[in-house]
């Protein structure tokens, strides 16, 4: 798939996460599946920190000073050090939109990058551009299934009607 082609995908996900993810109700977007699993607040606390610290900016360090080293990130841990569940939702999820029409300006700005341009990372080898272009759309699929997951259970826990005529989930 060309980067121009992926740019377009990116954007058109904005919408997606946004009319998925706006106007839930504080029960469905603080629901678990389970106590080891995230909720929908979780998820859009990450896809922002994401969008700010890792996709973009990497992109962006790897266009412009793919010699210098990046500096760690820790997501896993962020869910935490962070507070995710002490975040107010729906103004997490307007920054993560506001955020993405950022990148999306950024990268529709780009003039003739060179998508080879590679990162040599201590453990992980080399990194391209064209590696974290690709790599933040598939994690956009990751957590676009992710957040469906999580509605598709929560409406089945909380459904008075079974809900097998619909298919196999």
């Amino acid at each position: 798939m060309k980067p121009a082609d992926i740019i377009t995908i990116l954007s058109k996900n904005k919408t997606i996460f946004q009319t998925m993810l706006s106007g839930l109700a504080s029960e469905e977007y603080l629901w678990k599946s389970a106590p080891e699993k995230w909720c929908l607040l979780e998820v859009v606390c990450h896809l922002l920190d994401e969008e700010r610290e890792d996709f973009k900016y990497r992109l962006k360090h790897v266009l412009e000073n793919p010699d210098s080293p990046m500096p760690p990130i820790d997501p896993q841990g962020w869910v935490g050090t962070r507070k995710y569940l002490e975040q107010d939702y729906e103004k997490t999820l307007y920054a993560f939109i506001q955020e993405r029409e950022q990148s999306i300006s950024w990268l529709q700005s780009l003039s003739s990058p060179d998508w080879n341009n590679t990162y040599h990372h201590p453990k992980l080898g080399p990194l391209s551009a064209e590696l974290f272009l690709n790599n933040w759309l598939a994690h956009d699929y990751l957590h676009i299934r992710q957040a469906l997951s999580i509605k598709y259970n929560y409406f089945n826990q909380h459904s008075d009607t079974p809900l097998a005529y619909a298919g196999e989930w």
